[in-house]
């Protein structure tokens, strides 16, 4: 069971209730329902010539290994936002989200989901910011295989070379309906 033990919203205690078939800690004061512990992370795949922008990892998890630019959603950021955001930051790399690739599921603690997009470049020459990357670069598929790349990038990036049966998700930029505040995704 999670650690949260007082309510979010009003400080009562918590107490562990029945909810959909599931124990969750609620509060017997007000209506709040702590659903879990979550994040959300994502990755970009920028290519250029053929290559594809990794980075090395200078902070744990990961340390020293070679992955896919990214990092996780702010609270009030969206995702396209985040994600353009975050190549830039690790790697000087201006690019433009263009679809959704693929999905990363991993139910733990803190339940992780990591979405993946295909990026356009834009521009610039990978640099990397010092601080989380300590190296940034293109690289081809087989440079990598000599790389200290991370398992599940090389499962990304080999999706992205080699699965190109699959337009993925785009952005709607036209709904047929105004959602306020919605960054909706579909298939082409």
């Amino acid at each position: 069971m999670e650690k949260v033990n007082f309510c979010l919203s009003c400080g009562q205690r918590l107490e562990v209730r029945s909810i959909g078939g599931e124990n969750r800690k609620a509060c017997p004061s007000c209506e709040f329902v702590h659903w879990g512990d979550y994040s959300i992370g994502v990755g970009a795949c920028v290519f250029k010539d053929g290559k594809i922008l990794l980075i090395r990892r200078a902070q744990n998890p990961g340390k020293g290994r070679w992955t896919i630019p990214g990092g996780y959603i702010e609270q009030f950021e969206h995702i396209e936002k985040t994600i353009e955001r975050e190549v830039e930051e690790e790697t000087g790399i201006h690019a433009k989200m263009q679809r959704m690739i693929a999905l990363c599921d991993l139910p733990r603690e803190i339940h992780n989901v990591y979405i993946v997009f295909s990026m356009d470049y834009i521009g610039g020459e990978p640099q990397a910011d010092g601080v989380e990357v300590d190296g940034a670069g293109f690289f081809s598929w087989e440079e990598m295989q000599e790389m200290n790349v991370a398992p599940l990038t090389t499962w990304i990036v080999n999706g992205a070379l080699h699965n190109k049966s699959s337009n993925g998700l785009v952005i709607d930029q036209k709904p047929i309906v105004q959602l306020d505040r919605y960054g909706l995704f579909h298939s082409v």
